[in-house]
């Protein structure tokens, strides 16, 4: 499992074997590798502390294999992982016949056939994306020199929309977010989300949400035409991370609905430099940065392990069934998955800027 062409990351380990990480090709040696940086994008990831979020308690504490000396990279591969600790495969030892909705048992049991781990999905977990956290917080070595900030908040919950200018600076959208737990820069908005999964929860169900991300400071020309745009390469691994069902970049399909008058952003002149007066095409123009802020928003299904009872199959008996999931689980993945979208956008701009030649 490898993204990237230029900055390469490799996820190995399963949701309940050893061991999560990633392997990072790509960084240019002498990088500085701050070990407290990628713990803390860790920790933001973490149920721990967290009263609307699964009750697996795991330490996710940070080992730094190899391609580390002395805190900077030695130009090889760079390998990190953090141990799984707190696994149960019981629960799902008896589901190992009858697929749960919503996860990737029933076509991974046909690709692989019945003896692939499944427990706590796999390779299929959200579990992995701790590779994606790891690589990200790497990537933004590389990024912060340039000038570029990227930062993700929750934008919804279920039906609760929150409300954040599009002129209040990333710094203050992360302050701001880490207040709450549902990671959303609006105040007002927090306690109606947090109402939202606690309810879901009582009712042995789940909720989604959307995940907006803005990426500022970005070098005009980033990018590349056709199959390497910025939103293809976004795009694409965005929907490497499990639960995100859609995504749309500045106006979205909201444009559907306007005329190009409306749509077009139009140049403008701001102390010397080119900016655009609208930013509905999210800051991407023909694949390529535009110098305005790439604004892009994910759809995050609601979490498929609930624990009302489901219609599914038993396959070996060759008859419907119902089953009732039982483990532990987040009622909403929304506000863990904010730091997973913030890591794979960096992980892609990382990689574009060194094949652009913005890193040397």
């Amino acid at each position: 499992m490898r993204i990237g062409e230029r900055y390469r990351v490799t996820l190995f380990g399963t949701s309940h074997g050893p061991e999560v990480g990633a392997v990072i090709e790509g960084v240019p040696a002498g990088t500085p590798i701050d070990a407290g940086r990628i713990q803390s994008d860790l920790d933001r990831r973490r149920p721990v502390g967290r009263r609307l979020a699964t009750k697996r308690q795991e330490e996710d504490r940070l080992v730094l294999d190899d391609g580390v000396v002395d805190g900077r990279a030695t130009g090889g591969a760079l390998r990190a992982h953090v141990a799984n600790e707190d696994v149960r495969r019981g629960p799902y030892d008896s589901l190992r016949n009858t697929p749960r909705p919503g996860h990737a048992d029933y076509p991974a049991r046909v690709r692989y056939g019945p003896e692939a781990d499944l427990s706590g999905g796999g390779i299929f977990s959200g579990r992995m994306t701790v590779g994606l956290v790891i690589a990200g917080a790497i990537a933004d070595s590389l990024l912060r020199p340039l000038g570029v900030r990227v930062v993700a908040f929750t934008r919804s919950i279920g039906a609760v929309d929150a409300a954040v200018p599009d002129s209040l600076e990333p710094g203050e959208i992360a302050r701001r977010a880490a207040e709450n737990e549902v990671g959303t820069p609006d105040a007002r908005a927090a306690p109606a989300m947090e109402a939202a999964i606690a309810d879901a929860r009582r009712d042995g169900d789940s909720v989604g949400g959307t995940i907006e991300v803005r990426a500022v400071g970005i070098p005009v020309g980033l990018g590349e035409p056709f199959f390497d745009s910025i939103e293809g390469t976004i795009a694409h691994a965005v929907f490497s991370v499990p639960a995100v069902k859609g995504i749309e970049f500045g106006a979205g399909f909201s444009s559907a609905r306007m005329r190009g008058s409306e749509h077009n952003d139009a140049f403008v002149l701001e102390e010397g430099h080119v900016r655009t007066s609208t930013n509905h095409a999210g800051g991407i123009l023909g694949g390529l940065a535009t110098g305005m802020p790439i604004v892009f928003r994910a759809a995050v299904k609601p979490t498929s392990s609930i624990a009302r009872p489901q219609r599914t199959v038993d396959l070996e008996r060759g008859a419907e069934t119902t089953l009732v999931v039982t483990g532990r689980h987040d009622p909403c993945i929304v506000p863990r998955a904010v730091v997973v979208l913030e890591s794979v956008t960096r992980i892609v701009l990382a990689d574009l800027a060194l094949r652009g030649g913005f890193v040397a």
